[in-house]
């Protein structure tokens, strides 16, 4: 078995792809919409791995999510970059654009290499080594 896809609700559907492209070079498929429900989608591929749904729709409703802070389900996802040198190039890139950074790039208890950001639209994205 193997986890085929993760799916995200967006406020800011374009800038969200837009995001994920300039980052992490993830290859935008077709959008897809259903006019019945108003539900507009991008799957998003990476070289490797499951890909992501980025989906909008009207009537999605807000949680009580604080950025860095834990609850309970889906709490971040990591993103391999593929070198340390990486991870800190694309940290500092996401910095200077102005993405707020909640961990700086450090080798972890555990052995990774990695740094925390948050995307548009605040979910939690480790980028590791």
């Amino acid at each position: 078995m193997k986890i085929e896809h993760l799916a995200i609700w967006t406020r800011d559907l374009e800038r969200m792809k837009e995001f994920y492209i300039r980052y992490f070079h993830a290859v935008a498929g077709n959008k897809y919409f259903n006019p019945k429900k108003q539900f507009t989608s991008y799957f998003l591929s990476f070289a490797e791995g499951p890909r992501i749904e980025l989906m909008q729709m009207p009537g999605v409703a807000e949680t009580n999510y604080q950025a860095g802070k834990p609850y309970f389900g889906l709490i971040h996802f990591a993103v391999s970059v593929g070198s340390e040198q990486e991870v800190d190039l694309i940290t500092e890139q996401l910095r200077k654009d102005g993405f707020r950074i909640i961990g700086e790039p450090r080798r972890t208890g555990d052995g990774y290499y990695e740094s925390v950001v948050l995307d548009p639209e605040e979910n939690t994205i480790e980028i590791t080594a």
